[in-house]
């Protein structure tokens, strides 16, 4: 073979054709073309010269794997996709209305860890906190608010749709560009088998995290990216391939940029041309559907949305800002806006809802896939048995139908005003997790609120009572139909109320199938799913029912000492008992005496016979108010108030021990006498013993130091002088010892181990 040098070659005598043709036919031209890619030529001729020289390009770089595996799920193809598994794992994200649940999470993990560092068994506890917490989730999101389905959507680690895509085709492969130049990676278009049948996919992508979500622009399309997907419509149209969209957008971006490229004119575009298409259209929302940008790829006959998921003409927060003037109102705007499936399924909108697991798709993205390739091999299965003129009829119908209107039907002018009926409130059932917050939160109010007014008081126990009683009520019901008895109690109920239509007195027959049908349910009751949270709620209801009873009893017995006092002032204030007292009380000073033991049994006699006046005169003016009067001793009325003096000082000492073992360095302790409680076991050692005994003494001794610096000794040393003054005076009947306050007092020196 011939060679060539870097210099410059030429070749005279011949016209450049001739020199191409001969590169064909192996003759002294054959020179490989890398040899010729190394070096500079040049072919002269009398009036023509060639000259090429081949530069150095920087290698282009595929996303393609040195060794790629040919057994790769979805095929040896998807080595050229970008989308790859993250390589950390995102982080949790709580929602605000899951916070309650953070407490039953940490409390399970706390409790695991002390099982781990103790070696003891808690699989008892955490067994039951684990079925707490599965509980509260459930009832947590069955009864979910739309803007809290709209927060589920928006969560930063729901499933994108290349998550799903890659979960539920054997097969894909993701076509590029609009052909026009641009292609827009907020929305990705392929194609997929699912059980060997193709499909063009098509949906938004948003990021799964902040680098994606610039990269992706939040899943907001550009006119670029519905033009790719419009390209692709028309593709999947000339080949049969059925179309399946997946909804997850804000809404189409709105730049600047975007409307000058003609942002409105390619969302018509696409909505024109799904009418017209010849094949079937199923679509899904699997996060938030936003306006115009969801429905420019969601013109299908089949519109189907993930249980968690929202479809919208305007975000809440937008609607709010434009109704209410404040995006705070959202809440309000997202339950006027019937955004959810449910409630779009009612007005004929969308066309089922896919299930999701508890917590939402992010939970257990995996399951979430499965569903929703179920739900497309139905539709699809549905829609293939139409012919072409079916189909398009089938996609033309529903979004006619949609706000249906009636003509020539005149209207009442009363309801001219208001023109759509209201819906009734469907009642339903709080969230335990969320009661129990709400009850807890009662109970320190009540606690908070026994020196002030009762009134505000009243009325919260009040409010509380009736939602307990509705919410039994509704548990009872519930009951009733787990149990399989709420046919038998329908027809119960309208014989009974055709015996009372009739002013009959009800039939023996019936009592008794009243009373066995009572029998059945209170023994089935226990069995019944919901009896936890109905005992939990009974319990509530009788410990409120008991407060505000001690309210009202409280409320009547301030009204009554108020009366009492005014009677016993007008008693006072008499002529004739004002004159008997004044005299008495100059007799006295005349006497000159210190005490009572000093007065001459004549005074002593006096005053005895005026206070038997006294109460008298008060006992017959109580007696008028329907009151029965009993005169207690002096004695007596000291006896109560010391005890209760000392009761108090006793629950005060209690509290300042509760607050001192909650703090950290005597939790310390605590815990390190229980570990070695634990260790010892019933048989202890004398080093065991003699460790724990050093522990307690230790813990006693900060006991001690700690109240003893506090006011209870002070108070304790009001109380020993104030009995003592007693004792000398003759006051105490014995019912009340010294004993007893030394015994409140000295609590705190014993082991609360």
């Amino acid at each position: 073979m011939a060679s060539i040098s870097n210099s410059a070659v030429a070749f005279t005598g011949t016209t450049a054709s001739d020199l191409l043709r001969s590169s064909k036919s192996g003759g002294a031209n054959g020179i490989p073309l890398r040899t010729l890619g190394k070096a500079r030529f040049s072919v002269k001729t009398r009036d023509l010269s060639v000259v090429a020289k081949v530069r150095k390009v920087k290698k282009h770089e595929y996303p393609w794997p040195e060794d790629p595996d040919p057994n790769v799920k979805g095929g040896v193809l998807t080595h050229l996709s970008h989308f790859k598994p993250l390589k950390e794992k995102p982080k949790p994200v709580t929602l605000d209305f899951e916070k309650p649940l953070v407490a039953l999470e940490k409390k399970i993990i706390d409790v695991r860890k002390m099982a781990n560092e103790t070696g003891l068994d808690f699989s008892d506890q955490i067994l039951s906190l684990e079925n707490k917490y599965q509980q509260a989730l459930k009832d947590l999101y069955t009864h979910l608010t739309p803007i809290q389905r709209v927060n589920i959507a928006r969560h930063p680690n729901r499933p994108t749709f290349l998550d799903h895509i890659f979960s539920i085709t054997e097969k894909f492969v993701e076509l590029h560009g609009d052909r026009a130049g641009y292609d827009d990676p907020a929305i990705v278009t392929g194609i997929g088998t699912i059980d060997g049948k193709r499909y063009m996919f098509m949906g938004h992508q948003k990021g799964r995290n902040t680098k994606e979500n610039i990269m992706r622009n939040f899943g907001m399309p550009t006119p670029h990216g519905y033009r790719k997907a419009l390209r692709m419509m028309y593709y999947a149209d000339h080949h049969g391939f059925p179309i399946v969209t997946l909804i997850d957008t804000p809404g189409a971006f709105a730049d600047l940029k975007s409307e000058e490229l003609g942002q409105g004119e390619a969302i018509a575009h696409n909505l024109r041309t799904m009418f017209g298409l010849k094949v079937p259209i199923v679509s899904i929302v699997i996060g938030e559907g936003g306006s115009g940008g969801a429905l420019a790829i969601g013109c299908a006959n089949k519109l189907l949305m993930l249980e968690n998921a929202v479809f919208y003409v305007a975000s809440p927060e937008a609607c709010a800002a434009i109704l209410w003037k404040t995006a705070k109102a959202a809440p309000k705007a997202a339950e006027k806006l019937k955004i959810t499936g449910p409630e779009l399924c009612k007005l004929q909108v969308a066309d089922g809802i896919i299930p999701e697991p508890l917590g939402g798709a992010h939970a257990d993205p995996s399951w979430t896939s499965q569903q929703i390739k179920n739900a497309i091999n139905e539709a699809m299965d549905e829609l293939n048995k139409m012919d072409t003129e079916a189909l398009l009829k089938h996609r033309m119908l529903k979004f006619r139908k949609i706000g249906g209107f009636q003509e020539g039907v005149p209207v009442d002018p009363i309801r001219k005003v208001n023109m759509k009926k209201k819906d009734e409130p469907v009642a339903g059932k709080t969230p335990v997790i969320e009661l129990e917050y709400e009850v807890e939160k009662l109970k320190q109010q009540i606690s908070k609120a026994k020196e002030s007014s009762s009134k505000p008081m009243e009325l919260a126990l009040n409010e509380m009572i009736e939602k307990l009683k509705k919410e039994i009520d509704l548990e009872y019901s519930a009951a009733v139909e787990a149990m399989g008895l709420k046919g038998r109690c329908l027809n119960l109920r309208e014989e009974c109320l055709k015996a009372n239509s009739q002013d009959h007195l009800m039939h023996p027959v019936l009592m008794d199938r009243i009373e066995k049908l009572s029998d059945e349910f209170n023994k089935g009751l226990p069995t019944a799913p919901n009896y936890t949270s109905l005992k939990y709620k009974l319990d509530m209801l009788k410990e409120f029912s008991i407060a505000k009873s001690n309210l009202e009893k409280k409320g009547k017995g301030e009204e009554l000492k108020l009366d009492i006092n005014k009677k016993l002032k007008e008693v006072m204030d008499q002529p004739e008992m004002k004159e008997k007292m004044q005299a008495l009380k100059a007799e006295v000073q005349k006497s000159g005496a210190s005490s009572a033991a000093d007065l001459d049994d004549g005074t002593k006699e006096r005053i005895s016979k005026m206070k038997k006046e006294i109460e008298l005169e008060l006992a017959s003016v109580l007696k008028s108010m329907d009151l029965n009067v009993e005169i207690v001793r002096a004695k007596e009325l000291i006896d109560q108030d010391l005890k209760a003096k000392v009761e108090s000082l006793e629950e005060e000492t209690n509290k300042k021990i509760e607050n001192l073992v909650k703090s950290s360095d005597l939790k310390n302790t605590i815990k390190l006498l229980k570990l070695e409680v634990a260790k010892a076991g019933k048989t202890p050692d004398a080093a065991s013993k003699n460790k724990i005994e050093a522990l307690e003494q230790q813990i006693k001794r900060k006991l001690s130091a700690a109240i003893s610096s506090s006011e209870i000794k002070e108070k304790h040393e009001e109380l020993q002088a104030e009995i003592k003054a007693l004792e000398c005076d003759g006051g105490l009947n014995g019912s009340l010892k010294n004993d007893d306050l030394k015994e409140a007092s000295s609590k705190y020196d014993e082991s609360r181990v």
